[in-house]
């Protein structure tokens, strides 16, 4: 006979899943998490790291990117401007650039989903590192026509930290997909 404080673990662990009764995921929660998250990753550059060349990683487009192709259906296309319009009131680029290059990078994610239905880890990786050097190449080469002066070499270790962090990205969005879904009490 199980001891009282073991069943109710088991009988979770064993139910874990499965519909239950007054139990489904809050579509306020649902619907929320994934544009405050990357939202919060927008405000990255407001945190305070200190170097003399870009190298923390865009991590509000990584984690758009990982939504993305995490779930495909989850952001309209249209995501891509209100998304990249906060991001450019924290990033320091010209305004408009993110608004421009989010909205390209979420149809470009469409065109792969459609070219490429059923990927795995390492293609997801793959797209996400050509559209990431892109969008940090474009991105650039818009703020050098803004007024900067920096060589296009100077983003080569942001676009490696980028490439490299995408993965995490991955993992965080897909523990944040996990918990956005949590059935909760229904009234």
């Amino acid at each position: 006979m199980p001891s009282p404080l073991t069943a109710p673990i088991t009988e979770t662990l064993r139910d874990f899943g499965k519909p239950r009764i007054n139990r489904a995921p809050s579509p306020i929660l649902a619907l929320a998490v994934p544009w405050l998250l990357v939202m919060f990753g927008s405000l990255s550059p407001t945190w305070p790291i200190v170097a003399s060349a870009p190298v923390v990683p865009p991590i509000g487009f990584l984690l758009l990117i990982a939504w993305q192709q995490l779930r495909p259906g989850l952001f309209p296309v249209w995501a891509g401007l209100p998304l990249g319009l906060f991001d450019d009131l924290y990033s320091g680029q010209p305004f408009g650039s993110a608004v421009l290059l989010w909205s390209a990078a979420m149809i470009g994610l469409d065109l792969l989903e459609v070219r490429f239905p059923w990927r795995g880890i390492l293609l997801n990786w793959l797209g996400a590192s050509g559209i990431i050097l892109i969008y940090l190449v474009l991105a650039a080469q818009i703020s050098r026509a803004g007024g900067g002066t920096a060589a296009l070499i100077v983003i080569l270790p942001q676009v490696l930290l980028a490439i490299l962090a995408y993965p995490i990205a991955a993992k965080l969005v897909g523990a944040a997909d996990r918990f956005r879904l949590v059935p909760v009490q229904r009234i």
